[in-house]
């Protein structure tokens, strides 16, 4: 057996370091193939991973984007449907080990985003409705009727038509319900009582004031002018709204029975998916997006400021800035640890559902837990607002922001007035004091993590380009790393952040995420630039002996190999977890996502329904992600290292 690697050994230190581990025995492994060209057993590939210290291998995929065979097509995709379950035990095959999901709650009407998506409620977009039909809960005529619709759709399929039929399954759902299914929802409803009955009123009150969105609800009546702080009301009017929601409860007893029965089914589905994955010997990761959705800020207002927005500040991803629109928890609400204020409650409730279902977590934007970028909401141009304004905990002295002094965690003398406000050492000298403070929210999501049985090594933190110095800070002391994007590292630029040398072992490193575009798309502009001998250049410095370890050149040309090689020197690196997106994967060229662009498009990319006949068609070819061919050459790496410590052993 091959021995796991120490934690404590580096990788990419200073260029390669010398290594202990044997070499693999070359009867079992050549190229990622056994030696009679099969695929390599999956404890084969485990092996492989421990060999290179590897801890978690996880493919991203979002719940739209999951492939569904034809006769469960229904215009997106959804976890739960048989396609996506091959997709499983392909990843499985491919040696991963666990599945990086989005945000999975309901968007709004006409979006496709998911990180604006409910916190609690799950998106019943999700249902699989062909097999909800084969269990007696939909009509299988309504089912086909669907499905003939779909098809008859351009493609990608009208959000509005995906809308309406799910609209229409839900009613039918409810209607078919047997007392047994109803039971349960009940039952599930007595211990979620507190976010199912704000999320389902929220829709009838959206119909009530003729307003998707609580915000304009006092243009209605006065009433809807009272119902937009039902669950913040002005002092004295406490005793009225509680009987304004009781009263509310009770006339939509239906609705919200209804609701609980759909919220039922996806916890259902959930549930089975996890105990599916950990029969493959996949993990689950959830993602902690830090957007909200509007019922989400209605339902939970007492909890968050009025005059402050989060968004993010200008950069290397968005030269500009992003005026997110996103709610700012109020600091005044936190409370104590003797005395949780609504901030503490709402976190640890938030964090409780999502780790009901998952093993781990990817934190969106570690940054608004810790030193959020903030803006004025009164504001006409949010850009201009954003581009303007200032840590929430780091501006003791902002004369555009004289309200945020009194939250000031860095005094006016830790301060670097040569660089912006927002650059990551405006922050200097902090104490440990200080840190902690910075860390109070942060530190409740590990304290959830851990009571429910998660380690810390759970938690993937998607920090960018950008680590203010107090984020910085708080994640060492909880022993978390960033993200490294190796498609964005800058070849000419030895500091950068993203470059495969500077990872250490508690860093995430992947080739792309979901907001960049793919490594595919860089590779080809890379070779158009003629960029490749550079990146040949770069790769071969990090190798031993000064040669690029990866995969052959391929048939297609040079951006197969180059890929190829990339995610080697990452496979090697000391980072012990690994992501790759979906696209990535799959060797795609079209973008996913591009940040700030609203199309019919955008979040629309999927794996294809024959992913597996593609992939096969295209590794031939060399311009898929072959994942066990690169296990492989990165193992031959490491066993390359240090001649006089090789000894034989499987992989």
């Amino acid at each position: 057996m091959i021995p796991a690697r120490p934690a404590t050994r580096g990788r990419y230190a200073h260029g390669l370091a010398a290594s202990s581990r044997p070499r693999p025995r070359s009867s079992e492994l050549h190229g990622g193939m056994t030696s009679d060209g099969a695929l390599p057993d999956v404890r084969q590939l485990d092996e492989a991973k421990r060999h290179l210290g590897i801890d978690h291998l996880l493919l991203q995929v979002h719940d739209a984007s999951f492939p569904c065979d034809p006769d469960e097509e229904f215009g997106r995709g959804t976890p739960y449907s048989r396609a996506a379950d091959r997709l499983y035990g392909f990843a499985r095959q491919q040696g991963f080990d666990g599945i990086q999901l989005g945000p999975q709650g309901m968007t709004g009407r006409g979006q496709m985003s998911p990180y604006e998506a409910t916190l609690f409620s799950r998106n019943p977009h999700n249902l699989p409705l062909a097999r909800l039909a084969a269990e007696g809960l939909l009509d299988p005529a309504f089912v086909d009727a669907c499905r003939r619709r779909i098809a008859a759709a351009p493609t990608p399929t009208p959000l509005a038509l995906v809308e309406t039929i799910f609209d229409e399954a839900v009613d039918r759902i409810t209607e078919r319900a047997d007392d047994a299914l109803r039971d349960q929802a009940r039952a599930f409803l007595s211990v979620h009582r507190r976010w199912l009955v704000p999320d389902a009123l929220y829709g009838a009150l959206c119909r009530e004031h003729g307003s998707g969105w609580w915000g304009t609800w006092h243009e209605s009546s006065p009433q809807g002018a009272f119902d937009q702080r039902l669950f913040r009301p002005e002092p004295g009017e406490e005793d009225r709204a509680a009987a304004r929601l009781t009263e509310l409860a009770a006339r939509h007893a239906v609705e919200i029975e209804h609701y609980a029965v759909i919220q039922w089914l996806l916890t259902v589905e959930q549930r089975r998916l996890r105990s599916r994955l950990a029969e493959l010997g996949l993990t689950l990761f959830a993602d902690l997006q830090v957007g909200l959705a509007p019922q989400d800020v209605w339902s939970h207002r007492s909890a968050f400021l009025a005059d402050y927005l989060l968004g993010a500040p200008p950069s290397r991803t968005n030269p500009e800035g992003q005026p997110w629109g996103f709610t700012v928890l109020d600091p005044r609400q936190y409370g104590s640890e003797q005395s949780p204020g609504p901030v503490a409650s709402f976190v640890r409730a938030r964090l409780d559902r999502v780790l009901e279902e998952c093993d781990g977590i990817r934190i969106d934007h570690p940054h608004g837990w810790i030193d959020p970028w903030v803006y004025r909401a009164d504001t006409a141009d949010p850009l201009e607002a954003v581009q303007h304004g200032a840590r929430l905990f780091s501006s003791p002295d902002a004369a555009e922001h004289p309200a945020l002094a009194g939250w000031a965690i860095a005094r006016a003398d830790q301060l670097d007035r040569d660089v912006e406000p927002h650059a990551d050492r405006r922050v200097g000298g902090l104490d440990d004091a200080q840190v902690e403070a910075y860390g109070r929210l942060f530190s409740l999501i590990v304290e959830r993590l851990q009571a429910h049985g998660r380690p810390r090594t759970s938690i993937a933190c998607e920090v960018l380009s950008t680590m203010p110095y107090p984020v910085q800070r708080v994640l060492d002391r909880f022993h978390l790393g960033r993200f490294r994007v190796t498609s964005r590292l800058k070849l000419d630029d030895p500091t950068d952040v993203y470059r495969i040398e500077h990872a250490r072992p508690a860093d995430w490193i992947m080739l792309g995420t979901h907001d960049t575009a793919t490594v595919w798309q860089h590779a080809q502009e890379w070779i158009r630039a003629g960029l490749a001998p550079d990146w040949t250049r770069y790769l071969a410095s990090l190798a031993p002996g000064g040669r690029v370890v990866g995969p052959a050149p391929s048939p297609d040309g040079t951006a197969g190999a180059l890929v190829a090689s990339l995610f080697t020197a990452m496979l090697a690196s000391e980072a012990r977890n690994v992501s790759v997106f979906f696209a990535d994967l799959f060797g795609m060229t079209e973008r996913y996502n591009r940040p700030g662009t609203t199309n019919a498009e955008n979040w629309r990319l999927r794996v294809p329904a024959d992913f597996e006949a593609q992939y096969e068609a295209r590794r031939r070819s060399g311009s898929v992600l072959d994942v066990p061919r690169c296990l492989a050459a990165a193992s031959r790496q490491g066993a390359e290292q240090d001649p006089s410590s090789r000894s034989s052993g499987p992989l």
